[in-house]
């Protein structure tokens, strides 16, 4: 047999024993997260009698431990978690379904990092669909991805946007990893993004898929160079990308029109939609980018990205005022 033969069959095996793995690991990840709800549900029963407390909690959390010696989380902390656990979700039929198909690390994260149903079933969904580890979520968090994204939802996209589907694009992106010095240049951007591409993919989505830096397209016999070029997989479209280190100006609309046509012309499929364009400028003004924008039939946003963690409660006021959205003022945080 070849050697290119082997190789083959080696990857495909390989490529069995990993998905029998990762369903193993979602089976038993289902069966912990099950249990955890019911012994959530339990203790929520039993503290409606007088008799339950810290007290009650140390002795249940000492029998199990001794039933089970060297197992972990049935302290009366963790106890009072999957009672926190259950009475978070109990009666909510959208996301009740969802919660065994994510870890129960990310769960801790979720309840303790958000403040209304809505936010917590959006990272729950996100989780799934993005596949988090505990330090992706806990970075997301950290950012206010939630209220970046729900801030988006009330940017008007251009029409041409819209008819590829839902928007995965923000209106604001946020670079902490870069590290930059405090007077930097599109090119030291560009560099530090292409250092820092896990990071970048994931704040972008991942469904972002990255092609090349400075990417060459031939025009008249002149090159031209897309400062980052991306496919982003459900879109099924290029996704050209342009930095810049000053504010949003005008004339960058009629730049990009120019390199989205390149790229439909001579570098997109039959079967792909039409090539995206993201700005990426460190300030934009709202009704500049309007004007601008008003008469091109490209399919193309603007958005600011920022080089440090923005303030949270800054973000949660304005998603508020914006779209009326109830937030518990809760800082309890989970024993």
């Amino acid at each position: 047999m070849a050697d290119n033969e082997i190789r083959v069959a080696a990857g495909n095996l390989i490529e069995i024993i990993n998905k029998s793995r990762e369903n193993a690991l979602r089976k038993v990840n289902e069966e912990l997260i099950n249990m955890y709800w019911q012994v959530g549900e339990y203790l929520h029963k039993e503290a409606k009698t007088a008799s339950f407390g810290d007290a009650y909690i140390d002795s249940i959390s000492e029998e199990i431990q001794s039933a089970f010696p060297g197992i972990k989380g049935f302290n009366r902390r963790g106890l009072y978690r999957m009672k926190q656990f259950y009475e978070t979700y109990a009666g909510n039929e959208i996301v009740t379904p969802l919660v065994t198909q994510i870890s129960w690390t990310n769960h801790l994260l979720i309840m303790s990092g958000c403040k209304s149903d809505e936010e917590r079933e959006f990272y729950i969904r996100l989780c799934i669909k993005e596949n988090y580890s505990k330090r992706q979520l806990q970075r997301q968090l950290d950012s206010g991805y939630y209220e970046r994204y729900m801030l988006s939802k009330q940017v008007l996209l251009p029409e041409e946007v819209k008819k590829l589907g839902e928007n995965p694009f923000l209106d604001s992106y946020v670079m902490e990893f870069l590290d930059l010095p405090n007077e930097f240049h599109e090119n030291d951007l560009r560099k530090a993004l292409i250092r820092n591409m896990k990071d970048f993919i994931l704040e972008l989505g991942k469904d972002f898929t990255f092609i090349d830096e400075e990417y060459r397209v031939q025009v008249g016999g002149e090159d031209y160079r897309i400062d980052l070029l991306f496919f982003h997989r459900e879109l099924q479209c290029l996704v050209a990308i342009e930095l810049k280190v000053g504010k949003f100006k005008p004339e960058y609309v009629s730049k990009m029109d120019f390199y989205l046509e390149a790229l439909d012309r001579q570098v997109k499929k039959e079967k792909e939609n039409p090539s995206v364009g993201l700005l990426l400028c460190a300030t934009k003004d709202d009704e500049v980018v309007e004007y601008s924008m008003s008469r091109t039939m490209s399919p193309m946003l603007v958005a600011e990205y920022k080089l440090k963690l923005p303030d949270k409660a800054i973000l949660q006021k304005k998603l508020q005022e914006l779209v009326n959205i109830p937030m518990i003022d809760d800082d309890s945080n989970i024993e």
